[in-house]
């Protein structure tokens, strides 16, 4: 059994730093969200839900943990906005300097601020895709440029943002956005085209931000700011499929996972998310690590009947 936390449960030896290909930060901030809480207990959540998850994938044929996925500790930065974005761009920057596959899950939106600035340093000529439902382009809310509506304000500035999914905004975003790179919600369920025209626009770098309020809330209620009309899963997991496929993706964030109510469905899929993501990306690629899967499971099916034990008070 593993004597350290390791995404979904996955051996130690692939979860080391040193190894592995792929590094997950948790960013458990919830400091200027406005309406529904719990973001912050998003990436405990997500963790939780992977620890029940196949590591096989179907769709793809392989187990990505066999590269190695490192479960860096959370940042837990939170005396304010500014505070937090700068330890998030400082974190993130060590881990693409060290040429790990960065990726992180938070957390509400304005965590990406700090990633996306760091990713912007170290690739060139980036694209941001942007899966949201809002278009989170406000200069400024609520006396901060750090706060989650402002979570792209600065990609738009300096990056090629590309925005898909959108359904809620202000009207004074309008005077920044890039129409032409904005992909409304309404106009893309009459589209047959949407795809093509959006990976048409992006550079060969591409970062991605995914909302979880990107989806339908039918299939991921469990977020800050749900929105109606939102984004199906299988469409959702062929566009990001074809991004993968089409151009080099240099990481990737989960955030706005709000842990409270009946949220395991929710942050079962937001983790489901997350390993598809990191399939789609080394699909292809052999892994460092080869591992008895019955052996894996057996484990994690220990680990399972403890902790309900614990819950149970039979401990």
């Amino acid at each position: 059994m593993n004597t350290i936390r390791t995404f979904a449960g996955i051996p130690e030896e692939c979860g080391k730093s040193s190894t592995a290909s792929i590094v997950l930060i948790p960013v458990p901030y919830d400091g200027t969200s406005t309406w529904g809480k719990g973001a912050d207990k998003g990436p405990d959540a997500l963790l939780e839900a992977a620890e029940n998850m196949e590591l096989y994938d179907i769709e793809t044929g392989t187990e990505v943990y066999t590269h190695g996925i490192y479960l860096a500790p959370a940042i837990e930065e939170g005396s304010s906005p500014e505070a937090m974005v700068e330890e998030v761009y400082n974190v993130t920057k060590d881990y693409v300097n060290r040429k790990k596959f960065t990726t992180l899950v938070g957390g509400e939106h304005s965590i990406s601020i700090g990633a996306i600035r760091a990713m912007n340093e170290s690739y060139e000529d980036l694209t941001v895709l942007q899966i949201d439902a809002h278009a989170d382009l406000r200069k400024e809310y609520n006396g901060s440029r750090y706060n989650h509506a402002c979570a792209l304000f600065e990609a738009n500035e300096q990056t090629n943002l590309i925005q898909v999914g959108i359904r809620s905004m202000d009207a004074i975003e309008k005077t920044v956005m890039k129409k032409d790179q904005v992909f409304f919600a309404h106009e893309m369920i009459q589209d047959d085209y949407w795809m093509d025209t959006a990976i048409d626009l992006m550079t060969e770098n591409v970062y991605i931000t995914f909302d979880l309020d990107a989806f339908d809330p039918s299939i991921l209620p469990s977020t800050g700011t749900p929105e109606p009309g939102g984004l199906q899963w299988y469409e959702t997991l062929e566009f990001l499929r074809r991004v993968f496929d089409e151009k080099n993706v240099v990481g990737f964030d989960l955030v706005e996972l709000c842990a409270t109510g009946n949220y395991k469905p929710s942050a079962f899929a937001a983790a489901k998310l997350y390993y598809k993501m990191l399939s789609y990306k080394f699909e292809g690629e052999q892994g460092d690590f080869e591992y008895d899967n019955q052996e894996i499971s057996e484990t994690k099916m220990k680990k399972h009947d403890t902790d309900q034990e614990y819950e149970d008070g039979e401990f």
